[in-house]
């Protein structure tokens, strides 16, 4: 782990002392006879306040108290005493001496860097003016502040929004992989290209189009190069998708021992994008023509109502080659897999009946929550809503305003969830640092050493920019107070080549270096959605989702 690295292997560090020794003194107490063989540091004090091992400072020339219950040697603080960096490097710091020897300040002789990580220890080096050893040596962690000064020069708020789509566009667009024009999984991913994150990047696209940030010829060449390979040379089962796929050879790369062939959830993503192209090249061109049809046969060919493992009422997420039905997950919800039910009806080869929807997906009206959080009232779903994500994928093509069927109001839904969320983060309950009404946004991401579905439930003091930003639609005025906090004060450190990266957490002064598809791809598309509604009105006027749509029982303008 990151924060244990900080609190071993520390360098010895010089603090340069200010004050003059008192060799005397420390000679005289050497020779009591009565010193006890050991003391103890009994309080750190940080600009005054004491935060037991954590400390969170507003000032990065803090003022550090540390006492003790014995007057020091003052030769032993030097090397006693240690203040070093996250990379345990020695800072360099003045000291002086209180209360008869027993308190020693310390203070950085330059001022700390801003959002990092420092570690404060004493140790058995550390010895009393009677020469006595420290009892138990104490280690305590300093994060320094967020620097308030903006990073970029201020923009209105229109062109921060086209600024982030464009930037977020080049990981698909520039890192898009080179053979098949797919979305890789991460930006470490080499060859593994991801069908999920494809279907967002495809949205991505057209967005990208539509804004001109690239020209229509260009998007098109792109989509059919994508459309072609998954065509030709992506490995399917009984139609639908793997997880992840090769980007060069199209083979399946396994996901984990058992997840290494169909993901149906997976593949309703990346057909929620294919229909929003199919729909956006609509042009009489031989091109979109060839076009149109690809993706009517890719659509076509996944066997939905195969996925009902034995004919149940219920869609299941996975299936092996080789180990079959071997992981068992049904699809039900509430969580972001409501576009499958919807593609699975919408499917004009192998639909599945209304009866699997309120049976499979809606658990017989089991998905119903009712209860309110932070004096919002949630419809469906789990306590305090989940991850922010449930409200992102499906409804990056699906338009919930407006939107009902016998479950839920779909626009009240997802403006709760995402209100919920950013309420969580502005009350901050286990006072995480620097969670606030402009830093919020608990959903999935990377985390340090890992990756986790953070939700108020489980909350692991990572914020991912992507939670905020994709709720736009839901939570416009709370999005743009993230956004520009996350842009204009956290920029120098969370801004990138491919926009925001992942995660952050300001607990532990720590930011992703990662991008990953499946949370750049709803912050082009979520905003697109909220400044003009066209993946919306794209994927909602596909004439099978329309009859999908209603047949499971949803009513809204749009159908």
């Amino acid at each position: 782990m990151i924060a244990a690295k900080v609190f071993s292997g520390l360098c010895l560090l010089m603090c340069f002392t200010s004050c003059k020794k008192d060799a005397s003194n420390a000679a005289g107490a050497d020779q009591n006879p009565n010193q006890p063989s050991n003391f103890s540091l009994t309080v750190i004090k940080l600009d005054g306040k004491n935060s037991g091992s954590n400390y969170y400072t507003t000032a990065t020339n803090p003022v550090i108290k540390i006492s003790f219950s014995a007057p020091l040697n003052r030769t032993s603080v030097s090397s006693g005493i240690m203040l070093t960096n996250a990379s345990d490097q020695a800072v360099a710091c003045n000291t002086s001496f209180q209360n008869g020897d027993s308190t020693v300040v310390i203070t950085p002789a330059q001022p700390l860097a801003y959002i990092s990580r420092y570690s404060l220890s004493s140790n058995s080096v550390l010895k009393s003016a009677g020469n006595a050893v420290l009892a138990t040596p104490v280690t305590a962690r300093i994060i320094t502040p967020v620097d308030n000064k903006d990073k970029f020069p201020i923009v209105s708020d229109d062109e921060l929004l086209t600024l982030v789509q464009k930037q977020t566009f080049k990981y698909f667009w520039n890192f898009g992989h080179p053979v098949s024009g797919l979305a890789r999984e991460r930006n470490t991913s080499g060859d593994v290209v991801t069908t999920g994150g494809s279907g967002f990047g495809l949205m991505a696209m057209v967005t990208a189009v539509n804004r001109q940030f690239i020209t229509r010829e260009e998007g098109l060449a792109r989509v059919q190069t994508i459309v072609s390979f998954l065509k030709n040379k992506a490995q399917t089962f009984h139609g639908a998708f793997p997880h992840w796929l090769n980007g060069t050879t199209g083979a399946v790369v396994p996901f984990s021992a058992q997840d290494n062939g169909a993901d149906l959830v997976e593949t309703s993503f990346l057909m929620e994008g294919l229909l929003v192209t199919r729909q956006y090249f609509k042009g009489s061109s031989a091109a979109e023509i060839a076009l149109r049809n690809d993706i009517n046969s890719l659509y076509q060919n996944v066997e939905w109502d195969w996925f009902r493992q034995g004919n149940q009422n219920t869609l299941y997420w996975h299936w092996s080659p080789n180990q079959g039905f071997a992981i068992n997950m049904p699809i039900t919800g509430w969580n972001e897999a409501l576009v499958t039910y919807v593609l699975a009806a919408s499917s004009t080869s192998h639909g599945i009946p209304k009866a699997m929807y309120d049976s499979g997906w809606a658990k017989k009206a089991a998905i119903k929550n009712g209860s309110s959080y932070y004096n919002v009232q949630l419809p469906l779903g789990p306590a305090l809503g989940g991850p922010l994500f449930f409200e992102h994928y499906s409804f990056m093509g699906i338009n919930p305003n407006g939107l009902t069927d016998t479950y839920a109001d779909y626009q009240v839904q997802t403006r709760a969830h995402a209100l919920i969320n950013y309420n969580y983060c502005k009350a901050n309950p286990k006072g995480n640092n620097g969670y606030s009404e402009n830093c919020w946004g608990l959903t999935a991401s990377d985390i340090p050493n890992g990756y986790t579905a953070s939700s108020p439930s489980n909350d692991v003091g990572v914020i991912a920019p992507t939670a905020a930003l994709a709720s736009f639609p839901y939570t416009p005025m709370e999005s743009m107070q993230a956004l520009k906090f996350f842009y204009y004060k956290l920029g120098d450190k969370l801004w990138g080549e491919y926009g925001f990266y992942d995660a952050f957490s300001l607990n532990d002064a720590w930011f992703a270096s990662s991008t990953l598809a499946i949370d750049q791809g709803p912050i082009i598309v979520m905003i697109e959605n909220y400044r003009s509604s066209l993946i919306w009105n794209l994927f909602m006027s596909c004439p099978e989702v329309k009859t999908g749509m209603k047949n499971l029982g949803f009513k809204s303008a749009n159908l």
